[in-house]
């Protein structure tokens, strides 16, 4: 078995802002490097290939979330806030959580917003092709998912700007409290108190998801403290990232542009397309586990209690499984295996919404818009955890054909 001293060492920090920025060239040389390796700027074990991500992910008795999915060992400080009853928990306090949340997030809910989210998207279409230039990140990405994900959620449509600050601090605090840590936790505490308040019952829409989850209560499936910590959930899982994925979605098709004539000329490929974009470039390059006990991977002992980092971006780029191609952009890819939502018993609850909102913006975008091109040079917007933009000019050229 290969000790810490003859496993691979890297002195790279993946949390500088320019490898989150450009992650790429660092998750190559880690693939090439070995299957497990030892980052010693922050003294954890990492992996970046496709199939050692994949069973990390999928064995959480081994791999724990539940000492927190970023670098801080929940066992050892305090959390920043009250851990998520999803993320950061695993069986048996996890299972009983998950289930009423997986009940409300089937393919059959999603079906029932397909109309609301196809009316929105196809209204917010119109108008940006309508412009022929527009910010793909501030006039798309940020608007869409806030207009019919908190509508689902049942958040009042008053006062939902903290959504974007709270998402912010949830991600970079997976990292260490570096610069960017630090930006997002300032004057936090109004925040903290808006996101509080907005998870309670009487804040929540009749017959929203919030609402439903609250149902549960009075089902006695979970209980009252446990309720606004699963809105919560939704509310922060399910924003940056589609946010994010949304922008990146469009970065894709911007810079590829006989892609972009293969969506124009069938709308339909457009669930394609933003799975391949969520492959290509995950918006969710990161997760942290804990090991619960020594587990040889592939003839290195990682020992017990120690972080492992997981970097899913580098495992959906991993030519081991998907070609010599894999860091090509290809809409008629066949992209199931990708780990842009996880896996296993983490895998993301709102996945299936995810991929609703990227579906209908993307065919709507193409049903009106012949051409897709950058208007300027897009600027990145780096996160501990998050990898996307701040702004992303784009110009569109309208018409069929």
């Amino acid at each position: 078995m290969l000790s810490r001293s003859q496993a691979p060492v890297l002195d790279d920090d993946p949390f500088d802002p320019e490898v989150l920025v450009d992650p790429y060239p660092f998750h190559q040389r880690m693939r090439d490097a070995g299957p497990v390796v030892f980052l010693a700027r922050y003294g954890v074990w990492a992996m970046a290939r496709h199939a050692e991500v994949a069973n990390a992910l999928s064995d959480w008795e081994t791999f724990s979330s539940a000492a927190g999915v970023g670098l801080a060992d929940f066992r050892k400080e305090p959390a920043w806030r009250r851990p998520s009853l999803l993320l950061e928990a695993d069986p048996p306090a996890h299972t009983a959580v998950r289930k009423p949340v997986l009940h409300l997030m089937t393919p059959k809910t999603v079906q029932g917003l397909r109309a609301a989210f196809e009316a929105a998207a196809e209204e917010l279409g119109e108008e940006l092709v309508a412009r022929r230039e527009f910010d793909a990140v501030a006039d798309l990405a940020e608007v869409y998912p806030i207009r019919v994900f908190a509508d689902a959620v049942g958040l009042p449509e008053e006062g939902r700007g903290p959504l974007l600050r709270y998402a912010g601090m949830v991600f970079n605090a997976f990292g260490p409290r570096n610069p960017l840590f630090e930006a997002a936790f300032a004057e936090a505490a109004p925040v903290l108190e808006w996101i509080t308040a907005a998870c309670q019952r009487d804040a929540l829409a009749p017959g929203g998801l919030g609402a439903q989850i609250w149902e549960a209560v009075d089902r006695g499936d979970i209980t009252a403290d446990q309720a606004p910590l699963l809105v919560r959930s939704l509310l922060s899982a399910g924003l940056d990232t589609t946010i994010f994925g949304l922008g990146n979605a469009v970065f894709c098709l911007a810079t590829n542009p006989e892609q972009y004539d293969l969506l124009h000329a069938d709308p339909g490929l457009a669930r394609a397309a933003f799975e391949e974009s969520l492959r290509y470039e995950a918006p969710v390059q990161t997760f942290f586990r804990t090991t619960t006990r020594p587990v040889d991977v592939e003839g290195t002992v990682i020992p017990s209690d120690a972080k492992v980092l997981l970097f899913m971006g580098s495992a959906n780029r991993d030519p081991r499984r998907w070609g010599d191609d894999a860091n090509r952009y290809d809409i008629r890819r066949r992209t199931p295996g990708h780990l842009a939502f996880g896996a296993g018993i983490h895998v993301c609850v709102g996945q299936f919404i995810s991929r609703l909102e990227g579906e209908v913006v993307l065919a709507a975008l193409a049903r009106r818009a012949r051409r897709l091109d950058l208007a300027a040079d897009p600027v990145a917007k780096p996160n501990n955890t998050l990898k996307g933009f701040r702004h992303l000019p784009v110009r569109v050229t309208a018409g069929p054909s």
